[in-house]
């Protein structure tokens, strides 16, 4: 009886143990970008091609806790690093996502300008494929597949032993926090090499304050019109600045 008593003890804590869920915390995201393919074959891609780097790597803090959420820069691999500012992945461009409420609020660099959008968060078709798993950052996460700007497919993998349904950027909306991206036609991908719980300052998950105001499907037109004769280039630069 004892030998019984003890096993089911020893049972209940790991069970404990195994229900414990996150909802609080840092995770770091390597971003990695093909830029020699970003850049197209178009005037632009063969302007630039011979002086940068194929691959770019930099490196992201999504700081987390409950349904609210900061992601923004933290450090650049010198060795990837393009020769020009861009404007496009600017260090200065700040994510704040409040998961509750359904809205966004980002502080951007447009054409060297920073602007302050708020909208509602982007809606994602996810399509869950749950026997497909990958494990990230000690997590087993499990797979599914999305659509952004209409007819940009999105792979993502995520966790549900971290509760917040967020993930990099606008990507949301997932059962779990999202560890891993792929999203081939933009020719990046956004992998977490670390989730930290303890010791994290959550005091900077606020919204940013700074920038000129305006809801960002005006700014979108704007940028569209700026950039219609950039070819995919120009798509790209799109799809970088409003996701």
């Amino acid at each position: 009886m004892k030998r019984i008593l003890f096993i089911l003890v020893v049972f209940g804590c790991s069970v404990g143990r195994a229900q414990q869920f996150i909802n609080s915390g840092m995770v770091e995201y390597e971003v990695r970008v093909n830029n020699h393919k970003s850049f197209g074959d178009g005037i632009w891609g063969q302007m630039f091609k011979d002086k940068m780097p194929q691959f770019s790597t930099t490196y992201y803090q999504y700081t987390f806790t409950n349904d609210k959420a900061i992601y923004k820069f933290d450090r650049l691999d010198e060795r990837s690093k393009l020769p020009w500012k861009n404007w496009i992945t600017s260090e200065d461009n700040v994510w704040f996502s409040d998961y509750s409420a359904g809205t966004f609020t980002n502080h951007k660099s447009v054409f060297g300008d920073m602007y302050l959008m708020s909208d509602s968060l982007m809606k994602i078709d996810w399509k869950l494929s749950p026997n497909e798993t990958r494990e990230i950052a000690g997590f087993t996460c499990r797979k599914a597949t999305g659509v952004i700007f209409d007819s940009v497919y999105v792979f993502a993998f995520y966790t549900d032993e971290i509760t917040v349904s967020g993930g990099p950027m606008g990507i949301q909306g997932l059962p779990g926090m999202i560890l891993g991206i792929t999203v081939p036609r933009m020719f990046t991908s956004w992998v977490a090499t670390k989730v930290q719980v303890n010791g994290v300052n959550t005091s900077v998950v606020t919204a940013p304050l700074k920038g000129k105001k305006k809801k960002a499907t005006d700014l979108l037109v704007d940028v569209k019109r700026a950039t219609s004769d950039w070819g995919s280039y120009g798509q790209q630069a799109i799809w970088q600045l409003f996701l």
